[in-house]
């Protein structure tokens, strides 16, 4: 157990330590290649190198046989092609490197035992081997945020041991295998930001266990996923910046969204009004209990039943045919050892456990959320072309942290009953049709931080308060019929009486216009008592040129008479003296 010991380099005296059974090395700060005689201790099962600053593998690889049931290399600089595939390995982590080649297209059947396995945050190139689907222990497979390419192979929607798959922030294209099965137990899905096109597939309502449905940034053309209402366990539902279309509303749904927290619509097609009937499926945003029963941060459960304190759980899922051999490892050792080993391993690392980030508008800015607590709720309806006023029912999300329905066509006044919101950190309407006054209520909202009602049509007095005046003036431009602090123009005339009305503010302006009119038609018909005769009058033309001239020659002494000849005729013109 040699983690975070500040070590430059892998001790030299571990290479006698035959009978070594783990090798804890995590973030230190080793630099340069993985000696080639680590992987020679026949006992070793568990090798944790990640978080350190290792470039290169040591040697050849050839035939080389190893009994590593988990390796983690993650949070490193290793380049190139992946050079070592432990056969009997369980977990295999080798994300956060620089590996840049084409995955092998046999990996999975030179892994017949893995459970949990992550290549992402490198650079792997080429397409997803359909061979992963011959891994049939899988529970996690994680290839994000690579330059993988081409489509996903149709096997893995009919591999029921998944509970994690993580295809994100590739270049894949085509569409979404539609044939998932009755015995599915995904509990996270995410495709997000690729080139897929198409539709949801329906089969994802067999689904049971979902929890997080990420596919936001493709090209989806689907409708509104009513049929996933089915699926009580939904948390997340991230399906933004594709060109979905149509009414979310749900006419058909029998099921609830009881535990949906994280909802985000943004940038599609939708249209028509907000429907109340689906915001009343939503349980979880009208909480009211501040979080109490949803305490801490959003885990995924990768195994149904499972104990990181009890060693011999970690081998339930290997192949009998191996047992007696792994027995054979640990027969001089004993079990309390073992146990204090394993949890001391996984208080660092708990491999049974992930935690999912996803990528939010809040507060203005786009965000990535890391960690997800199970109390953050956030709804984002914005930049598509819902109509209609804000519903009733929206108030009753008394547990938002954030709303954005910017950029719609909404319409109507801002309810006072949003002072229901009351844990509500960011709220922004812009770009809609909202009217009349801003209620005065949004100044009780203690936790708001971010507030933008610009581009709207409200009018009047901005709401006094130490809350809403302490947002700048960009949070209610473009309303032209607006006052007070912090914009520039105050609510005062000048008289010094204030506009109690939107009527007598509007008589204000006319007043204005027309004193600005009258200047205006004075100016045009002094210019042209001057300027018409000039143009139609040859005996006031005449005079013009000779009397204007000689009074430029008086005051600019610069300038002088010449003579200039044009046919017969001769002209007198002015020129700045040589």
């Amino acid at each position: 157990m040699l983690s975070s010991c500040k070590l430059r380099e892998i001790p030299s005296f571990l290479r006698n330590q035959s009978t070594l059974l783990r090798l804890d090395l995590a973030d230190n700060e080793i630099e340069g290649s993985i000696p080639h005689w680590i992987w020679e201790n026949e006992y070793l099962s568990h090798f944790n190198l990640s978080k350190n600053f290792l470039t290169s593998f040591e040697g050849s690889f050839w035939n080389l046989s190893s009994n590593l049931l988990l390796l983690d290399l993650s949070f490193n600089q290793l380049q190139g092609s992946i050079p070592f595939i432990p056969t009997l390995a369980n977990c295999l982590d080798y994300s956060n490197n620089r590996f840049n080649s084409v995955i092998p297209l046999d990996i999975g059947n030179r892994l017949p035992f893995i459970n949990l396995l992550s290549f992402s945050n490198n650079s792997f190139q080429g397409q997803i081997p359909e061979s992963f689907c011959n891994a049939s222990s899988l529970h996690l497979l994680d290839l994000s945020h690579n330059n993988l390419v081409g489509t996903i192979p149709k096997c893995f929607a009919m591999m029921s041991s998944l509970r994690v798959l993580n295809f994100g922030a590739n270049k894949l294209r085509g569409y979404i295998p539609n044939s998932v099965p009755t015995s599915c137990n995904l509990k996270l899905l995410d495709l997000n930001e690729n080139l897929l096109e198409g539709t949801i597939p329906k089969s994802l309502a067999h689904c049971q266990n979902l929890q997080v449905l990420n596919l936001r940034k493709n090209s989806l053309t689907d409708r509104f996923p009513c049929f996933l209402s089915n699926i009580s366990t939904l948390r997340i539902m991230d399906l933004g910046l594709n060109k979905l279309h149509g009414s979310i509303r749900c006419p058909r749904s029998s099921g609830d969204w009881k535990m949906l927290h994280i909802v985000d619509l943004a940038s599609n097609n939708f249209h028509g009004a907000i429907p109340g009937a689906l915001l009343n499926s939503w349980k979880a945003m009208m909480r009211d209990d501040n979080g109490v029963s949803e305490f801490g941060h959003l885990f995924i459960d990768l195994y149904d039943h499972y104990d990181p304190k009890n060693f011999q759980d970690l081998l339930s899922s290997v192949d009998k045919s191996l047992l007696t051999r792994i027995t054979k490892l640990f027969t001089n050792v004993s079990r309390s050892i073992l146990d204090q080993s394993s949890t001391e391993s996984y208080n660092a690392v708990d491999i049974s456990r992930l935690q999912n980030s996803i990528t939010i508008t809040n507060k203005g800015k786009q965000m990535e959320l890391v960690r997800i607590q199970k109390i953050f709720t956030y709804l984002d309806m914005s930049s598509n072309n819902f109509e209609g006023p804000i519903p009733n029912e929206l108030m009753q999300f008394k547990a938002l942290n954030a709303l954005n329905l910017s950029n719609n066509a909404l319409s109507g006044h801002i309810p006072s009953s949003i002072s229901n919101l009351k844990n509500l950190e960011s709220l922004d309407l812009s770009e809609n049709y909202f009217d009349g006054l801003i209620p005065t209520e949004l100044a009780s909202l203690s936790f708001l931080a971010y507030l933008n009602l610009s581009f709207n049509h409200l009018v009047g007095e901005i709401p006094k308060g130490t809350q809403i005046q302490s947002f700048d003036a960009d949070s209610f431009e473009g309303n032209e019929e607006l006052c007070g602090v912090p914009l520039i123009h105050s609510c005062s005339n000048d008289e010094g009486t204030s506009p109690e009305t939107p009527i007598a503010h509007s008589h204000s302006e006319r007043s204005i216009d027309w004193n600005i009119l009258s200047a205006e038609l004075g100016c045009i018909f002094g210019f042209g008592i001057f300027i018409l005769p000039l143009i139609f009058s040859r005996r006031w033309k005449l005079w013009y040129s000779e009397h204007v001239d000689e009074m430029l020659h008086r005051i600019i002494p610069q300038l002088e008479f010449v003579y200039e000849h044009s046919g017969e005729n001769r002209y007198k013109t002015l020129r700045w003296k040589n």
